[in-house]
């Protein structure tokens, strides 16, 4: 009789295990997964740092949006985000949130990278699984994620981003030692002049956050410009002569971010490409929810507000890049100083001031630290698979302020421009932080 009862137990709990493994289930890694291959394939794409941050603004959004209709702690981003409304409801019970909102985000990814069937492949190769397993919830459900995406889709295509594509190349004055201008190797055009012009999602206007004008150009010695200059060139002589133990480089090369690095053999030019700045602190967000065994919902939070103030970031440095357009370091080393005079990153194609890896890392990390706490503690591997270690940090400042001053160590940037850029991007990401009321119970999904 014993045996009979064991064996009866034994069967109902197989039976229950195979019903559960029926049904769709899905985690909070199947949405970190998603950015990564969103990542992935703007790397491949080689998407410039702006355009990046409003692929992934977007798509986070679409995603956040369809939870916000289903998990009552989370509040719809309709009528927070410039011209956004709310979002159509589902009108079935059986709808499952968590396919429709993967579906709203690889829906809108899709339309905004170039390589759009790799980013398919990647989809459906989890897609066809969940839908084998219950063909009618998927579909319900994938068909409420389209609804959401096509109303994401309607707002995004008014956000002058296709205007833009239309204006002007940036104007170079080649005969003001001030003014920005084009640098090795491949002097490439400024790239996106009219950022400035793309509709914000938080902030105001593109100039809310308008820094104080960079230090008045002098060549004189002894003025603070001309200090700047040579502390730009003196860090690089010191890191060329111990560069294999150097911190400084170690922290230039980690942060370096440069989604297209020209490389020159003989007559040959090819390119490595890497994340973009953005696509770092995306991967950041990810670190951050698998630390805190953030839930499906918590996830989708962290993305959508981290990639608002990163893409609002980029708005605004990039306002000022093309207000000041200061020249770069490099440009008047060679000139005034040394003309074989490297710089220990490649210097990205647009003007010095403010600086973007500042503007956005302040930024992103008021925006985790709100989400996760401060003195929240983090290895951060997002570099590994470009080659290079990981690093730890004692919180996301912590990591805002090395990524900021990584751009003095890699030769690329004056003090000023990432002093005031840090700064900008920390009050433009308050002012986020403060305006968007996404979490109902903030202090508890905090320490959740």
């Amino acid at each position: 009789m014993k045996k009979f009862i064991l064996l009866f137990l034994f069967s109902v709990v197989v039976i229950s295990c195979g019903k559960k493994t029926e049904g769709i289930e899905v985690t909070a890694e199947d949405f970190h997964e998603a950015n990564d291959n969103l990542t992935k394939v703007m790397v491949h794409d080689i998407f410039s740092p702006p355009v990046a941050s409003r692929v992934y603004a977007y798509s986070n959004i679409a995603a956040y949006e369809v939870m916000a209709k289903f998990d009552p702690q989370y509040n719809s981003l309709a009528g927070q985000l410039t011209d956004l409304t709310p979002a159509p409801e589902s009108t079935s019970e059986q709808t499952n949130p968590e396919v429709a909102a993967l579906v709203a985000f690889y829906e809108i990814g899709k339309n905004l990278v170039f390589s759009e069937e790799r980013l398919t492949v990647k989809r459906d190769s989890i897609f066809n699984i969940w839908k084998e397993r219950d063909e009618k919830t998927f579909k319900i459900s994938e068909a409420y994620g389209l609804q959401v995406a096509k109303h994401i889709k309607d707002w995004m295509a008014k956000d002058n981003y296709a205007e833009t594509r239309t204006m002007p190349k940036f104007s170079v004055h080649t005969d003001e030692d001030s003014r920005w201008q084009p640098t090795p190797p491949s002097y490439m055009d400024g790239i996106e002049p009219h950022w400035s012009k793309i509709r914000p999602f938080a902030i105001n206007a593109a100039d809310q956050f308008k820094p104080i004008p960079p230090p008045e150009f002098s060549m004189e010695p002894g003025s603070r410009f001309h200090n700047e200059l040579m502390e730009v060139y003196n860090i690089r002589e010191e890191i060329a002569r111990n560069e294999e133990d150097s911190e400084k480089m170690a922290i230039a090369k980690f942060w370096d971010c440069n989604p297209y690095v020209s490389i020159l053999r003989g007559h040959l030019m090819f390119a490595t490409k890497k994340i973009t700045p953005g696509g770092h602190w995306i991967g950041i967000t990810k670190i951050a929810c698998q630390k805190s065994e953030a839930d499906f919902s918590k996830s989708i939070y962290a993305y959508a507000k981290t990639s608002v103030a990163l893409a609002d970031g980029f708005i605004s440095c990039w306002d000022e890049k093309y207000r000041s357009s200061l020249v770069r370091p490099e440009t008047l080393i060679n000139k005034y100083i040394d003309e074989a005079w490297t710089s220990v990153l490649q210097t990205p194609p647009f003007p010095e001031y403010t600086s973007g890896h500042s503007v956005i890392s302040g930024a992103a990390a008021i925006a985790l630290t709100d989400i996760f706490g401060d003195n929240f503690s983090f290895e951060d591997d997002t570099e590994v698979e470009y080659g290079l270690p990981v690093r730890s940090f004692r919180s996301f400042k912590d990591a805002s302020n090395e990524a900021a001053n990584s751009r003095l160590y890699g030769g690329i940037h004056y003090r000023a421009a990432i002093e005031v850029g840090l700064d900008q991007g920390q009050a433009l990401g308050k002012f986020v932080v403060d305006k968007l009321q996404m979490a109902n119970t903030s202090t508890e999904l905090a320490v959740k």
